[in-house]
């Protein structure tokens, strides 16, 4: 593939994406938005203010704005990325396209009805090798988003996440308190499945959540124990090698 990093860690590097964003038109992750619109309908409404986290060159936020979506703001830490989609959609009204630090959103609390990501999150957690327990910094990192993503919603918001990750990895990371919303999950996809996550702002964790949050506390303070390796080949794409 032409775009393949030579390792995986690059995925977190805005110079890999800059010089990625330079040549490449476009390219979707775990599959457009045809793939999942059937569920995604559910949870957004038309007249909905949408944050893309992490926009990429993706077509979701174009084909949404499309079927009717017009309120929305999308944001990369890669200026080329933001430079290259505001000029391509210019003539999309209500549109817009912001570099920002997804762990430092430049926008008021509960500023929108909806926080969406396709794969984001993903590319901020390929350096972990044992899914059970992510690393100090990883965990920092993800948290520090999660907390601005829970910050700019508006109450009963949602934050929609789509991914590959199963739930008994994903949900350690979105299980706290502190967010305050629920967590539901759809899937879709033949054969493999994708991940549709729904965190619905103003309500409560499960008490099964909430037991989660309390369980992944314990073992953070526990010793470290041997990894469960989640890839062991760095030549192995964490990302590409997965497709509808």
């Amino acid at each position: 593939m032409e775009y393949l990093p030579n390792s995986n860690s690059k995925y977190k590097d805005v110079e890999y994406w800059d010089e990625r964003y330079k040549t490449e038109h476009s390219f979707e992750w775990f599959g457009d938005l045809s793939k999942f619109h059937h569920l995604l309908q559910n949870h957004v409404n038309k007249e909905d203010s949408i944050l893309v986290l992490g926009c990429g060159n993706s077509a979701m936020s174009v084909d949404l704005y499309q079927a009717g979506f017009t309120s929305i703001t999308n944001i990369d830490y890669s200026a080329v990325c933001i430079d290259t989609m505001a000029h391509r959609h210019a003539n999309c009204t209500g549109m817009s396209w912001l570099c920002m630090d997804a762990r430092q959103l430049d926008f008021a609390d509960g500023a929108f009805d909806v926080v969406l990501e396709k794969g984001t999150l993903d590319a901020m957690l390929v350096d972990e090798k044992d899914p059970w327990r992510v690393s100090e910094d990883t965990a920092r990192l993800m948290h520090e988003v999660l907390k601005e993503v829970s910050r700019v919603l508006r109450p009963g918001g949602r934050f929609i996440s789509v991914t590959f990750a199963q739930p008994h990895f994903r949900k350690r990371l979105y299980a706290r308190q502190e967010y305050s919303w629920s967590i539901h999950h759809q899937t879709y996809g033949h054969g493999f499945h994708y991940f549709l996550y729904v965190l619905t702002k103003g309500e409560e964790l499960s008490q099964e959540d909430v037991a989660l949050e309390q369980r992944v506390r314990l073992e953070a303070e526990a010793p470290p124990r041997d990894a469960v390796t989640f890839q062991e080949d760095e030549s192995e794409d964490f990302l590409t090698n997965i497709d509808l």
